[in-house]
């Protein structure tokens, strides 16, 4: 029974299929499959990094939100919150303005 599905293929075919095999055209189309493989691969990594990224890290609102808490408890006198403030500003600003393209 083994014996009767060694040769699926007539002989004449292999040969065929082992020609277009070595040749320039397939060897053309198997690198650009793997190449569009590798390219799909590498889309979907960089995705995925920079979402993970976004989501790591508290937003500047959030940031400004916690040092006016540590403000009004004492913890930041004036000076220092407004340096904080300034600093965050401008990352503030970079937020919505991602968020208004987005949205």
């Amino acid at each position: 029974m083994v014996g009767q599905f060694r040769h699926r293929w007539p002989s004449r075919d292999r040969v065929f299929m082992a020609e277009f095999l070595q040749s320039p055209a397939a060897h053309a189309i198997i690198l650009f499959a793997v190449l569009a493989a590798l390219i799909a691969v590498g889309i979907y990594v960089i995705l995925r990094v920079r979402q993970s990224m976004r989501e790591t890290g508290p937003t500047a609102s959030e940031l400004i939100s916690n040092f006016r808490e540590m403000h009004a408890q004492g913890k930041l006198d004036d000076e220092e919150f407004r340096e904080i403030k300034s600093m965050l500003s401008q990352r503030l600003k970079q937020e919505l303005n991602g968020n208004d393209q987005a949205g």
